[in-house]
């Protein structure tokens, strides 16, 4: 089997220098080996061609046989590293607190440590209730959110 720490090692090794960032690694039975890119402007597709002929070039098919796909995240897989909530500084997203309700709410800073989250009020009016301003916007640290997806806009922007 295709040892997870060497792909990782070499994933990294490329990526260094770069705006780009590994997210997520996998190396399932059958040596399928799934790649997951981030960036702090994007992942161009040629970007993820080039990682996947480097990992390769690491490795003899004729020894070892393996399925490679490397691909950016995607707007539909949950962000979970701190870079990945700067990157999305003032953008909404939808998350789980720790009580497993679902929230949504604009990233208004990230380091480290955690999040600087403002709640986005519910549109429905009937759901609206009055919110403190402690409650409004709040700082909290990553473990607490789960399932944290931005939410993509296709509203048109105002010039």
């Amino acid at each position: 089997m295709i040892d997870e720490g060497k792909i990782q090692h070499i994933v990294e090794g490329y990526l260094k220098g770069t705006d780009l960032f590994l997210v997520d690694l996998k190396v399932s039975s059958g040596n399928k080996v799934s790649v997951f890119l981030d960036g702090d402007k994007g992942v161009p597709i040629s970007t993820c061609v080039d990682v996947s002929r480097h990992i390769e070039s690491f490795f003899d098919r004729d020894k070892e046989d393996f399925e490679l796909e490397v691909s950016s995240v995607g707007v539909n897989r949950p962000i979970e590293l701190p870079r990945q909530f700067m990157k999305n500084i003032s953008r909404e997203i939808t998350y789980e607190d720790e009580e497993g309700k679902k929230q949504r709410a604009k990233i208004v800073d990230a380091d480290a440590e955690g999040v600087v989250l403002e709640k986005v009020l519910a549109k429905n009016k009937k759901k609206k209730k009055q919110i403190s301003d402690d409650e409004m916007v709040h700082k909290m640290p990553y473990n607490l959110l789960t399932n944290v997806i931005v939410q993509v806009s296709f509203k048109k922007s105002e010039k």
